[in-house]
């Protein structure tokens, strides 16, 4: 028997409009049963297919695009670029309330605490900053836990449980949480609004298939983090660096345009801002750290420092990606047994960086305030370099000016020139391991929480102890805050192993185009040493839930294997014509999404690929009933009573399912001409193609099906379709389990002795 690979087992409930915001975050689903594929990779895969990047080419779509005039194309392409104007504007609205929101939460209980300090009630100040951090804790969690538990909605519990998250002074970020929020809002906007939330727009419902809707999604991504960091260019490099994987010029203009639109209303909004109308805290400008916008020099005497800052930081990055990785896996694990074991260990984390954030600055010695210094010293209950904490007057806390702050303004004093002698490197020594420990464990807990932040922080004060161990030498003239801002790169390149969109990230961050060979330099060198010992954080996530995703380089035990190899079954197919209780009985008893559509050839009796037919349109086929015929020789014209707005893609909400249709006994009988609803083109390949070649045509194409045809012609016209289950190392491997030894053997080989942990 030919054989098929499954495809989309959710596909029945969910059209998969709802999942388009940000996969990195739905829920770990159980896809493989076998128990050899599931001890071989440690995580079940999640039944998620790609979605139908490809447009199905049939009769119906060519006559409806044939028919449009101009007025038609051009209010096509004015939705277009007129919803990634509004993804723009509501995204950077939303950034911007979001981080006005941490500033006047955060600052008011910060304000609170300090006074309470000042005024000797230590333990009610204590009381009053963990209670404090538990309840918005608490909230964030519960919002997550009980109003989108999935990940999927409308992007506002997203909002407001990362404000909560972060004002709670847990250890971590909101680029995350906003990376998803705009892929959410360009996502309704793209299927014209949510009937699940009661906000429809009948005039936004112009986009009827996955491939302008997810264009729209990545436009959102883009407009994301523009929004977190004001960081335009970045946000559109990280959408094609790390986000999308499928390109083309077409969306590198709408999503910049989209990131440009978010650029502009921000600075307008932090303009207002300015003016003292954002509270007693807010000030709009903690999205920037522009710290470094005056003129910096740097000799060839500075460049063994870096390139020491770019080896460690790769070292540092990848035993931070392995510490998380086993941390996240524990969490899963507690996760699974309830809602309730969640909010407790989201809890228990909040009271214990509450003790840490709290305690910790009781080490740390008083130093008298610098006489020259540019800002008010000591700072009480706001934003600066000099914290009183418990120290007596004109004295400062440094290492309370690191910890007891928010993560914005720690960036911002570690990042600070001509403070050199402000903080001892006990202290920067000190906050380095205490924001290591209290990202991994604050990054697992159900709530909207980002990894960027803390990469950043954690990264910019392993750079600045480098700095005052190394620096001050004789004709160098990299201060301690340049060395945290290459720190910082070394350690997000050495994690993320992203180079280009973090370069720009960066140097967008600080204002100062200066940096950008420094800067280069060390993400190079980061990003190839943290390669030789595992992946990239987020493919680490990826795995460690299941989701089946196709990396960009290919496996070399892939080239010793055909796509004949990978194929598994049965195959289905269906005749040009077929019978209706044919059609209905294969619905029922698979959930496969794309079916072969085989003819036969009255002259030979030979069988021949016609194309391939979607799931969806044979259910709405059969939901129509318009063309129903009696007999299979009647004529062809089943299409002529649609249209190509019949069979587009909905929206958010349940579609219709086999299940749900009413289809009598004497319909069972009829007929159904398939021609016109198939597409007549789908991308094929020869059973002989190597499994690698095809896993480079399947994901730079986007595609969902890719069918095998036959290398000998008096077969089958195909052999079966291959899907991305069928690319993944979980089901390659648990076929041919010797392929699984060698490659386990090769990667011993390869990591060094000292590294064997990873």
């Amino acid at each position: 028997m030919n054989r098929l690979s499954p495809d989309g087992g959710g596909d029945d409930g969910n059209d998969g409009s709802e999942s388009l915001a940000s996969p990195l975050l739905l829920p770990q689903r159980s896809l493989i049963n076998s128990t050899s594929q599931v001890a071989l990779v440690g995580a079940n895969v999640c039944p998620i297919e790609s979605l139908d990047y490809e447009i199905a080419e049939n009769d119906v779509f060519k006559q409806d695009w044939r028919s449009r005039g101009k007025k038609q194309m051009f209010q096509y392409l004015f939705m277009k670029w007129s919803l990634c104007f509004l993804v723009g504007l509501i995204v950077s609205v939303i950034g911007f309330f979001n981080n006005l929101a941490v500033e006047n939460i955060a600052g008011l209980k910060f304000v609170v605490t300090s006074n309470m300090m000042l005024a000797g009630r230590f333990k009610m100040a204590f009381f009053v900053f963990s209670a404090s951090n538990l309840v918005l804790t608490l909230f964030a969690t519960l919002i997550t836990a009980f109003i989108a538990p999935a990940a999927a909605g409308s992007g506002i519990p997203e909002v407001v449980g990362s404000i909560s998250a972060v004002s709670a002074s847990l250890v971590v970020g909101k680029a995350g949480p906003m990376v998803h929020t705009g892929a959410c809002v360009a996502s309704l906007l793209g299927q014209g609004g949510s009937k699940k939330y009661g906000l429809t727009w009948k005039w936004l419902r112009f986009f009827k298939n996955d491939r302008d809707r997810r264009d729209l999604v990545t436009c959102g991504s883009a407009a994301g983090i523009a929004a977190a960091f004001r960081a335009p260019v970045g946000g559109v490099l990280f959408a094609l660096e790390e986000m999308a994987s499928w390109w083309r010029s077409a969306l590198l203009w709408r999503s910049f345009f989209a990131t440009a639109v978010v650029a502009i209303v921000l600075r307008a909004l932090i303009d207002v801002c300015l003016s003292g109308k954002c509270g007693l805290f807010g000030k709009g400008g903690l999205i920037m750290f522009d710290v470094y916008s005056a003129s910096i020099t740097y000799h060839l005497t500075d460049v063994p420092s870096v390139l020491l800052l770019g080896v460690m930081g790769g070292i540092l990055g990848s035993f931070y990606n392995f510490l998380l990785e086993k941390v996240l896996r524990m969490y899963n694990f507690i996760n699974e047994k309830g809602t309730v074991y969640k909010i407790l260990l989201a809890c228990l984390i909040s009271l214990f960086t509450s003790c840490l954030l709290f305690g910790v600055p009781w080490l740390g010695s008083c130093q008298p305030c610098p006489p020259d210094a540019l800002e008010a010293c000591p700072t009480i209950g706001r934003s600066g370099n000099y914290k009183k904490f418990q120290c007596s007057s004109g004295h400062y806390n440094d290492l309370a000016s690191l910890i007891f702050n928010t993560n914005d303004d720690a960036i911002r004093n570690l990042f600070s020139r001509n403070t050199d002698s402000e903080f001892h490197a006990s202290s920067v020594l000190v906050f380095f391991l205490i924001c290591c420990v209290l990202s991994i464990l604050s990054y697992g807990i159900v709530a909207p929480v980002g990894l960027f932040v803390p990469v950043i922080v954690t990264g910019a004060s392993y750079g600045r102890f480098v700095g005052m161990l190394f620096g001050g030498r004789p004709h160098s003239s990299l201060n301690h805050g340049l060395y945290a801002v290459l720190g910082a790169a070394s350690f997000l390149g050495g994690s993320m192993r992203m180079t280009v969109s973090l370069c720009v990230i960066l140097l967008e961050l600080t204002n100062n185009l200066l940096l950008l060979p420094l800067i280069m330099l060390v993400l190079l060198i980061s990003k190839t040493v943290a390669d030789a010992f595992n992946g990239n954080i987020y493919d680490l996530i990826m795995k460690a839930k299941g989701f089946p995703y196709l990396v960009a380089h290919t496996e070399p035990y892939m080239r010793q294997l055909t796509v004949a190899d990978v194929l598994s079954g049965p195959l289905w197919t269906f005749h040009g014509v077929e019978k209706v209780g044919t059609i209905v009985h294969v619905l029922r008893i698979t959930k496969h999404n794309g079916f072969p559509v085989v003819d036969e050839c009255s002259q030979d009796d030979s069988r021949v690929l016609y194309g391939l037919i979607l799931r969806a349109h044979l259910v709405e086929l059969l939901k129509r009933k318009d063309g129903f015929m009696s007999t299979s020789a009647e004529s062809r014209g089943g299409g002529v009573e649609f249209s190509a707005a019949d069979f587009a893609k909905r929206g958010s909400g349940t579609r219709d399912t086999i299940d749900d249709l009413e289809i009598s006994a004497e319909e069972m009988e009829m007929y159904v001409d398939l021609h016109p609803f198939t597409n007549a083109s789908p991308y094929t390949v020869v059973e002989t193609m190597s499994l690698a070649k095809a896993l480079v045509l399947f994901r730079q194409l986007g595609l969902r099906h890719l069918l095998v045809i036959p290398k000998i012609t008096n077969r089958s016209p195909v052999v079966g379709i291959l899907t991305r289950h069928d690319f993944m190392p979980e089901h390659v491997l648990g076929l041919h389990p010797l392929l699984f030894r060698s490659r386990w053997k090769r990667l011993r080989l390869q990591v060094p002795r000292t590294f064997s942990i990873f």
